[in-house]
C-alpha cells in the first residue's frame, strides 16, 4: 500500500497525548532498554507516581518488582514481558502477578500485551507494553477457587472448547476414588460423569449447546472397577472467560444401599411372619385397620385375610366384646403398649378363643403398623376350670390339701389375676377373717352362721364382700388364697386365728 498517511512516522508527541488517558496502562520502552514513558494507568497499576518509580530500565524494573504467573511460578530474567517485547517478541493476553519488591503485601494482577512500533525503514523503533489491571477478576477467581474446593459437594469442570477437565475438587476425589491428575486433562468421552444418565441424550444434547443440564440420576464408573449410583447435574459458567461446564454431584450410594437394607430387612419379617406358627396380624396405627394376617391366624379363627382385612379391629368382630376391642385401640393409639393381656376372641364358627394379646410398634413400607400377636390358652384355661370345678365337688373340708396342690392352686390363681390389686390379710376385717377361718375348716354358710351366732344372710354378705375384696369367685380359690398367706382357720383355735401349717403328703 503506498498511501502516504499511512507510511508517514508517527509522531511520538502525538501518540503520547493519545494514550494517554486510556484506561489501559501503556509504557513505552526504547530498543536500548530505556524505559521512556507510561501513562497514568501503567504507574497506578505499579502504584507509583511517577515514571522513576518504574525504573529507568527494564533491569531496574526487574529489581523493583517481582512477577509470578497465575500458578505461583516466579518469573526470571528474560521472562518478564518488559524483556519479551525488547527482543522484539509479539504476544497477548499474558497474565501476571505483579509484586513490589519493596511492599509484598501489595500485589495487582496484569493482563499484558506487546506492540513494536517500526521507522519508515521496518526497524523497531519504539516498543509498547499495553496492560489491563485483572487484579479484580483474580481475587473473584481466587474466591471462586477457593469456594470450589472447599465444597463438599463432589464437582468437577469441564472446558467447553476441548470438553476437557480443567478442574476437580475433593469431594469428587473422595466420592470416586480418583486421582487429581487423573482427571485434570482428561476428556468427557474418557471419564464420562453422564455414564448411564436416565436422559443421556438430552444430557449430551445439552452439554454441545452449552446449556443447563437438568439433575438426572446416573452411574458413574471408579477407577478401582464397580460403579456409584449419583444424581449428576450441569450448569453453564466462565471460568478465566472461558465458557465452561460445571458438573455437580449428589452421592445416591448410602440411599440405595439403605434401600437393600431394608427391603432385605422386610423380606426377612415377611417370612417371618407368614410361617410363625402363632397367630399374628398387622394393623395401620392411623386406623387400626388389618392389613395383613398369616396362615396360623386363619388356622386358629377360622377366619380367611380376605374376611378381616381392611376392616378395623372393633368392626371385624375379632374380639367377642366390642369393649375390648376399643380397649385394645385405645392402649395402642395411647402408645401404652399390650403385653399379655387376656381377651376371648371370636372365632368364624361363633366358638371363642381365651387368648393373651401382646402388640408391638413396627414400621412397615415406612410406615407405621402395629402388629398383634394372639396366643391361644383356651386349654390351659380349660383346665384350669375342670381342676377348680373338680375341687369344689369333693372338697368339705378343705384342711386335708398337700401343701403341693396348694401351691398348685396357688401358681392357677395368680395367672388368672394378671395386674390384679392384690389384697392382703391385714385389710381383713376381724370379722371377715372369722368368716374365712371357718370357710378354710370347710364348713357351709349355715354352719358358719351357727358358729359365729349370725343370721344366714348375714353370712352370705360377708361371704360375697370376701370374694370382692380377694378377687375370687369361689371358696376354693378363697381358700387358695388364705393358704398362700399362711392362714389355715380355726382348726380347734379360736376362729380367725393363723395357726401352724400341717404337713400333708
Amino acid at each position: 500500500m503506498n498511501d502516504p498517511v499511512l507510511q508517514r512516522q508517527t509522531d511520538r508527541q502525538q501518540l503520547q497525548q493519545i494514550i494517554r488517558g486510556l484506561s489501559d496502562g501503556v509504557i513505552l520502552i526504547e530498543p536500548d532498554q530505556r524505559i521512556v514513558w507510561a501513562n497514568d494507568a501503567a504507574l497506578k497499576m505499579h502504584g507509583v507516581e511517577a515514571l522513576d518509580g518504574l525504573g529507568a530500565t527494564v533491569s531496574e524494573y526487574r529489581d523493583r518488582y517481582q512477577l509470578r504467573y497465575r500458578n505461583h511460578h516466579r518469573l526470571g530474567e528474560g521472562s518478564y514481558p518488559i524483556d519479551r517485547v525488547v527482543a522484539g517478541e509479539a504476544f497477548s493476553d499474558v497474565v501476571v502477578e505483579v509484586v513490589p519488591v519493596a511492599d509484598e503485601d501489595a500485589r495487582w494482577v496484569h493482563r499484558v500485551r506487546s506492540l513494536v512500533l517500526t521507522d519508515a525503514d521496518g526497524a523497531p523503533d519504539c516498543l509498547v507494553l499495553i496492560l489491563a489491571d485483572a487484579t479484580d477478576w483474580a481475587s473473584a477467581e481466587q474466591r471462586f477457587e477457593k469456594t470450589f474446593n472447599a465444597n463438599p459437594s463432589p464437582a468437577v469442570i469441564c472446558r467447553l472448547g476441548d470438553l476437557r477437565y480443567i478442574k476437580v475438587n475433593q469431594g469428587f476425589l473422595e466420592m470416586t476414588g480418583h486421582e487429581r491428575d487423573r482427571v485434570i486433562g482428561r476428556s468427557v468421552y474418557e471419564l464420562d460423569v453422564l455414564e448411564g444418565a436416565q436422559n443421556r441424550e438430552l444430557a449430551v444434547q445439552r452439554l454441545g449447546e452449552g446449556a443447563t443440564i437438568p439433575q438426572m440420576e446416573a452411574e458413574l464408573s471408579l477407577p478401582e472397577g464397580g460403579s456409584k449410583l449419583v444424581v449428576v447435574a450441569g450448569q453453564p459458567i466462565e471460568v478465566g472467560e472461558e465458557a465452561c461446564m460445571l458438573f455437580t454431584f449428589m452421592d445416591l450410594e448410602p440411599r440405595r444401599k439403605a434401600e437393600v437394607a431394608l427391603r432385605q430387612s422386610e423380606e426377612r419379617f415377611a417370612k417371618a411372619f407368614k410361617l410363625t406358627p402363632v397367630p399374628t396380624l398387622v394393623c395401620s396405627a392411623d386406623r387400626l385397620a388389618i392389613l395383613e394376617t398369616n396362615e396360623a391366624f386363619s388356622m386358629a379363627t377360622g377366619y380367611g385375610a380376605e374376611d378381616v382385612i381392611g376392616k378395623t379391629l372393633a368392626g371385624s368382630g375379632l374380639f367377642e366384646l366390642t369393649a375390648d376391642a376399643l380397649q385394645v385401640g385405645s392402649a395402642l393409639t395411647k402408645k401404652t403398649g399390650l403385653q399379655n393381656l387376656e381377651f376371648r376372641i371370636a372365632r368364624k364358627d361363633d366358638s371363642a378363643l381365651d387368648c393373651l394379646v401382646s402388640a408391638e410398634t413396627v414400621s412397615i413400607h415406612g410406615a407405621e403398623c402395629y402388629l398383634l400377636v394372639l396366643m391361644d390358652i383356651s386349654d390351659r384355661k380349660r383346665n384350669e376350670l375342670e381342676l377348680v370345678s373338680a375341687i369344689e365337688t369333693v372338697m368339705q373340708d378343705a384342711s386335708w390339701f398337700s401343701q403341693t396342690l396348694i401351691e398348685k392352686l396357688a401358681n392357677v390363681r395368680r395367672s388368672g389375676a394378671t395386674g390384679a390389686k392384690q389384697t392382703e390379710l391385714g385389710e381383713l376385717t376381724a370379722r371377715e377373717r372369722d368368716v374365712l377361718g371357718l370357710i378354710c375348716e370347710g364348713l357351709a354358710d349355715k354352719e358358719v352362721a351357727a358358729r359365729l351366732g349370725l343370721a344366714p344372710n348375714t353370712v352370705r354378705n360377708h361371704v360375697a364382700a370376701l370374694y370382692s375384696k380377694l378377687g375370687v369367685h369361689s371358696r376354693s380359690e378363697a381358700i387358695v388364697w388364705a393358704r398362700e398367706r399362711g392362714f389355715f382357720g380355726n382348726a380347734g383355735g379360736s376362729p380367725g386365728r393363723p395357726k401352724k401349717r400341717a404337713s400333708r403328703s
